[in-house]
């Protein structure tokens, strides 16, 4: 099952920042038992959002070389406003320093401009085969579904804004 919490990238400028959108269906599973009788999108997903989103930024920038990108740090992560189906959470976020493999952003995401949630998080790339050549492979593999899924969420060509 693939976990896409990002529906569309709006604006992208490569070793900056990043504005993407997730749609809130009520179709989606989760909101059946968070919460009955008041579906709300989790907390933990609207991070994940933000991670999401800070994901793409890095492959962009780097031209996808690394095919894992995972969430080494979450800092001063406040949530303000519940996130209802229908609604459109709007996230941002801006590079705030690079340390080799690592990227830090500051992140926030918005419900029609109201704040819902913001973060400070690093992320770390790497490749799989790094640390075991025989995954060199899964390595290929990976980058190219994720291309193959950025085309989809970027209309806008790596370069644009």
């Amino acid at each position: 099952m693939r976990f896409t919490l990002i529906d569309q990238i709006t604006a992208l400028s490569p070793g900056k920042s990043i504005t993407a959108v997730k749609n809130l269906s009520l179709a989606e599973e989760y909101l059946a038992d968070h919460f009955p009788g008041f579906p709300v999108m989790p907390g933990v997903l609207m991070l994940e959002s933000l991670v999401q989103a800070g994901a793409w930024l890095m492959r962009s920038s780097e031209d996808f070389a690394f095919s894992t990108i995972l969430l080494k740090q979450a800092k001063a992560v406040k949530f303000v406003n519940f996130v209802t189906p229908g609604r459109t959470l709007t996230v941002n976020l801006e590079l705030h320093s690079q340390n080799g493999s690592e990227w830090t952003f500051k992140g926030s995401g918005t419900v029609n401009g109201a704040p819902t949630v913001s973060a400070r998080l690093t992320l770390e790339q790497f490749n799989l085969s790094a640390k075991n050549p025989a995954l060199a492979a899964s390595d290929a593999y990976r980058t190219r579904k994720a291309r193959e899924l950025f085309a989809q969420l970027w209309s806008g060509g790596v370069h644009a804004i």
